[in-house]
């Protein structure tokens, strides 16, 4: 039976500001903890160096901790589902906070790889944020919010050059791990006062209209009929591959940069930081395009991600094949693969979002997120292996070329069936007004 949960004539129960602030909570608590896991990669070198460890001895640290977020997605998601959204989201910031501490504590590599893999635990919590989204915006907006969200990704990678680069020196790498640390138990406390729970589904169109919400409670019925959807398991498949040379990238773009070609630290940054700013770029144009192509036809979100993996796939061969002394080619194929970078990400969430049931989107998310940390778990150590038998570039070819070809594929199925889950879950929202709600 469902529920009923009243709000105040549909998406009139959330008030401007209160959107503007949760996308702004979001927001600064991705871009906090992001730059205090995307530290990691520019920090290796002098890691290394303490622990006195090798490339693939580094890939195991980067891979601890994305098999351990792995675990913990279906966890996160069932009870994000199940609990109160924002109560949920300050405890992931809070862990965050505490595991990142006691990394910068260890001394030993081993105790430094299970403490670091620990971090992992919080960086399953996005689910919760996704599914707050999708209450808060309806389907024609949520992809530009979720590009604005991912955006976080991004800049705390230019933050995280920028902290590596200015206090490594300074404050040390251990000391760099404790600011963001402190800022994770900053963060949890804003979220706990400051994010506010909404009906789930208030958002949906057919619910615009009704005199009441009308919201199921998870149930798992419910989550073995979403599993068998086409569209949700190719995506995983696909998810899983498609993780691939982005999460190897940020481990060992910075370190290739600095060792393969040769830059020095000035070039590095503007590689880097121009590298990130396309990318930033590249979601935004994404999750406008997505929501504007949603609007004309229910592939749009798949046409836009397609657009961005064949892209990214030609530049960012021709940039790896760019001789050493070409810096203005090298970094302009850099850009350019930069500009297609996000294509995929803010419409595959989107699309997540456009087929599942608003009482299991998190679960749903998670599930995806399941695939992604996995293929996000083997992709730096399978780096790092094959750069110490060749070299970081040839494992950067292989990994990305293989990936992106596979992902093609998949997406292209996907483009095919998605229509009949679009429709499935418009249906199933029509259902459930008919059955609970009053129409004023």
């Amino acid at each position: 039976m469902a529920d009923k949960m009243a709000a105040e004539a549909g998406m009139e129960s959330v008030k401007k500001s209160q959107k503007r602030s949760l996308v702004v909570i979001l927001f600064v608590f991705m871009l906090l903890h992001q730059t205090d896991k995307y530290l990691i990669g520019p920090l290796s070198t002098p890691i290394m160096e303490a622990f006195n460890i090798n490339e693939a001895q580094m890939g195991l640290v980067f891979t601890g901790a994305l098999l351990v977020g792995g675990i913990f997605y279906p966890i996160w998601g069932y009870l994000f589902d199940r609990y109160a959204r924002p109560k949920i989201l300050a405890l992931a910031a809070l862990l965050w906070g505490a595991t990142t501490w006691l990394s910068a504590i260890t001394r030993g590599f081993g105790a430094f790889i299970v403490t670091r893999s620990s971090t992992g635990i919080d960086d399953a919590s996005y689910p919760g944020a996704y599914s707050l989204v999708s209450d808060y915006f309806e389907p024609a907006k949520r992809g530009r919010v979720i590009s604005v969200l991912q955006l976080s990704a991004v800049l705390a990678g230019i933050i995280g050059m920028g902290m590596a680069t200015a206090f490594r020196d300074t404050l040390g790498w251990r000391g760099i791990f404790y600011v963001t640390g402190g800022l994770g138990i900053v963060v949890a406390a804003v979220i706990f006062f400051g994010v506010k729970e909404v009906p789930r589904g208030q958002s949906e169109p057919e619910m615009q209209g009704t005199k009441n919400v009308v919201s199921k409670k998870f149930e798992w019925a419910t989550v073995r009929t979403l599993i068998k959807r086409p569209t949700i398991v190719i995506l995983f498949i696909q998810q899983f591959f498609h993780v691939f040379p982005f999460t190897m990238i940020n481990s060992w773009f910075f370190r290739y940069l600095e060792i393969e070609r040769n830059l020095p630290d000035d070039k590095v940054m503007l590689a880097a930081g121009l590298f990130a700013v396309m990318t930033a770029i590249s979601g935004l144009i994404a999750g406008a395009l997505g929501d504007w192509l949603f609007r004309k036809t229910p592939r749009g979100r798949m046409i836009v991600a397609l657009t961005g993996i064949v892209g990214i796939m030609i530049c960012f061969t021709l940039m790896l094949n760019t001789p050493v002394g070409h810096f203005s080619t090298f970094l302009a194929l850099e850009m350019a693969a930069g500009l297609f970078w996000s294509f995929e990400w803010p419409n595959a969430v989107s699309t997540v979002q456009d087929i599942t049931e608003p009482e299991v989107r998190s679960t749903a998310h998670s599930i995806i997120g399941v695939a992604e940390t996995v293929g996000s778990a083997l992709a730096p150590l399978l780096a790092g292996v094959l750069a110490v038998g060749s070299s970081l570039k040839h494992a950067m070819q292989l990994i990305t070329l293989s990936a992106w070809s596979i992902g093609l594929v998949l997406m292209t199925v996907v483009l095919i069936v998605i229509p009949k889950d679009v429709a499935a879950l418009r249906e199933s929202m029509r259902v459930r007004v008919a059955e609970g709600g009053q129409e004023v």
